[in-house]
């Protein structure tokens, strides 16, 4: 034992590095304790037992999702039920047709069997074998095969007699005795049975009544190829030394319309990195891109992938339609459809208790989605809207126009004020709420948050409230209101969801700007769709996103209205929201005003009220600067004009600045300029200022666009 420790350096206590005043061989170092301890001991355990592993291992259901959901199985009975109606209808509406093409080809089918059997009779089949052995002087062969033709011949035309004889005879016994209904329905069948003989090969006369798309089917083989083909080094290495460079965790299995394989990638390899290459990846698989959507496994390691196949591009897909587009009510406080996964499978959310984010690039289908969690809001006739289309397009319009208790669209300054007016009331009511929960006894409101149950009871005022903000940047990088407004949608952000109140946001440009730190770090849920950056993405989705693999820059062009959902607290999710148009969003939202006119529940601007605030803050820059600038004065300042409108009104222009101005007048077109005036001590000089002209001009384009619409 001894001879053995001389062999090691002593060990300092608690550092495991050799000891100063040791000396090898000593009885110092041979201190109880100091010896290294060996991490890979060869006789300890290798890993968990087998009693672990089974309690954690993971239990892969006995009977499929879709069989023991109740939608998912009657969305399948419906789906096999449409098809058989559709196939029936389609043919039974061709029979004509195809009787017709039958019996114009029963001719050319009658020439066919007949050719058929006199070539059966004569041993057609063996005459290029017969001339095969004369043409080799096969002397031999050839008698051997005439011989057999020979016995061919005379059985083959001796069952031919007979049958011709049956045949006829019994053509005779049915044309005297059968009744006409029977000679009817022979010949029929006989014509019938004669023309699908004599049809084309390359022309059936019976079409499919269903195209049904051709997908490969996923294989191992295929997945191995299509990963050696992106380029990473780690799996490269891997299958050069013979390797798969991906281990199945699982068979690869059928997944809703599609298939689906799982597994572990090689050490050193993300999802991340495969997620990067998706366009390779689909290249590989030779699949469309909209099929192909690998994603990181939740709770599991960075390099466990899940691949998902499907069958037709998500884009293109045929989508279920939307359960509340005809009929229905929502209750806030309860799961609601709003869109379907890669599987066609539909997606939840439950609006309150959140405040949300949508984040995209133009025209990939964000107001849309906003316009649709509205919708969802609307059918519930506790709910107060308010909608704020600062895009000014009219998007948000046939919720707001029908039941909306505020709604304005447009970014000139008079609709920044009505928002700005609105969400000043919104914060008062939020303070309000705050109150009334505390005052609420604890068995009434034992979580001090809005229920349904405290939602339905107007008395207490408690009702949802949803506010949907379009293009929200507008609001928060206006030169003058914007610090309030995002003071304010910060507070509702953090303190809303208790209260009852949901703030969503929609951007085409996420930003800090556009989305403040206060108010991006504290959305519940978030709707990223097509971005361009790893910036943007995080933004939306949350910092780290990007390098879990969560990656809106993925989506291509294609895939309108496809996002990545994060919320209900579940990972981020691939989600294609539920296609309402503008007419259909018309629909809904009238049978959403209607519930509202029966219970009493329509209020505000459906009703043609605006905030009490808005008169006294609503002003009219361009008549204003009219004001400012005289007849007599065609070119002034920005000084000079500001000065003027603070003097016309204090309570609207008494802080602005010749920034401010600038500024405010870009959505009119009116430009800045160098204009030549005189300053205090009569010096003239060069300073920024606006013509007159331009204001006119402005002024007149303004009211001929109001005019035309």
């Amino acid at each position: 034992m001894n001879d053995q420790l001389t062999e090691r350096p002593a060990l300092d206590q608690g550092r495991g590095r050799p000891a100063e005043s040791a000396v090898p061989g000593s009885p110092e170092s041979a201190v109880p304790g100091d010896e290294p301890v060996v991490v890979d001991s060869p006789g300890g355990p290798s890993g968990p037992g087998l009693v672990d592993r089974a309690q954690g291992a993971k239990r892969r259901p006995v009977i499929p999702a879709w069989a023991k959901s109740r939608q998912e199985f009657l969305a399948a009975g419906k789906g096999v039920a449409a098809y058989a109606w559709h196939v029936s209808a389609y043919h039974a509406v061709c029979m004509p047709w195809y009787a017709f093409r039958l019996a114009l080809q029963a001719p050319q089918g009658a020439a066919r069997f007949v050719g058929g059997r006199l070539r059966w009779v004569a041993d057609a089949e063996g005459e290029p074998f017969r001339q095969y052995a004369a043409a080799t002087d096969d002397i031999a062969k050839y008698l051997q095969l005439s011989r057999q033709r020979d016995r061919r011949v005379r059985w083959r035309a001796a069952v031919a007699f007979v049958a011709s004889i049956a045949g006829i005879t019994t053509a005779l016994v049915l044309y005297i005795m059968a009744p006409q209904w029977l000679l009817a329905l022979c010949g029929f069948a006989l014509t019938m049975a004669m023309g699908w003989l004599g049809q084309p090969a390359d022309a059936p006369v019976i079409h499919r009544a269903v195209e049904i798309p051709k997908a490969t089917r996923l294989t191992s083989d295929i997945v191995l190829r299509a990963l050696g083909s992106l380029g990473i080094q780690g799996i490269n290495q891997a299958q050069s030394k013979g390797g798969d460079g991906f281990a199945f965790t699982a068979p690869i299995t059928r997944d809703g319309p599609g298939w689906l394989a799982e597994g572990d990638l090689p050490h050193g390899v993300t999802v991340t990195d495969i997620a990067d290459r998706r366009e390779r990846l689909a290249s590989g698989l030779r699949r469309p891109l909209g099929t192909v959507w690998p994603e990181a496994v939740p709770n599991e390691h960075t390099g466990r992938l899940k691949l998902w196949v499907g069958d037709q591009d998500m884009s293109q897909a045929p989508q279920p339609a939307w359960p509340l587009a005809k009929a229905g009510t929502v209750d806030l406080f309860k799961p609601v459809a709003w869109g379907t996964d890669q599987r066609g499978r539909w997606v939840d959310i439950t609006l309150m208790y959140l405040a949300g984010v949508i984040g995209a690039i133009p025209r990939m289908g964000k107001t849309y989605l906003l316009r649709l969690l509205l919708l969802i809001a609307a059918l519930d006739p506790r709910a107060e809207v308010h909608s704020y289309d600062l895009k000014g397009t009219g998007d948000l319009d046939p919720v707001g126009n029908a039941i909306g208790f505020r709604h304005r669209a447009g970014n000139r300054d008079e609709d920044i004020l009505y928002g700005l007016a609105s969400m000043r009331e919104l914060k008062a009511e939020l303070q309000r709420r705050t109150d009334v929960i505390r005052s609420l006894p604890r068995d009434i409101c034992p979580e001090s948050k809005v229920t349904s149950e405290l939602a339905s009871k107007r008395s207490l005022g408690l009702h949802p409230i949803v506010v949907g903000v379009d293009e929200c940047q507008k609001w928060f990088e206006h030169p003058k209101y914007g610090k309030e407004l995002e003071e304010i949608c910060t507070d509702l952000v953090k303190l809303g969801p208790a209260t009852g109140i949901v703030l969503l946001l929609a951007t085409q440009r996420p930003d800090e700007n556009s989305l403040p730190k206060g108010i991006s770090a504290n959305a519940s849920a978030r709707w990223c769709l097509k971005v361009m950056s790893h910036v943007e993405n995080d933004m939306v989705l949350g910092t780290g996103a990007y390098k879990r693999g969560v990656r809106g820059t993925m989506f291509a062009w294609a895939d309108k209205g496809i996002c990545y959902f994060l919320g209900e607290g579940a990972d981020a999710r691939i989600v294609r929201a539920a296609e309402i148009n503008a007419v259909q969003a018309e629909v809904i939202a009238l049978r959403a005003r209607k519930m509202r006119e029966r219970l009493g529940t329509l209020a505000g601007h459906a009703l043609g009220e605006q905030p009490e605030a808005a008169a006294g803050l609503s002003y009219d820059l361009l008549s204003d600067l009219l004001t400012a600038l005289p007849a007599g004065k065609e070119k002034l300042w920005n000084e000079a004009i500001v000065a003027a409108l603070a003097e016309l009104r204090p309570d609207v222009y008494g802080t602005w600045t010749g920034e401010q101005l600038t500024a405010a007048l870009k959505p009119y077109g009116i430009r800045t300029a160098q204009v030549w005036g005189t300053a205090e001590d009569g010096k003239g000089a060069n300073r920024r200022g606006i013509k007159r002209a331009d204001v006119l001009r402005a002024l007149a384009e303004r009211d001929s666009t109001s005019a035309t619409a």
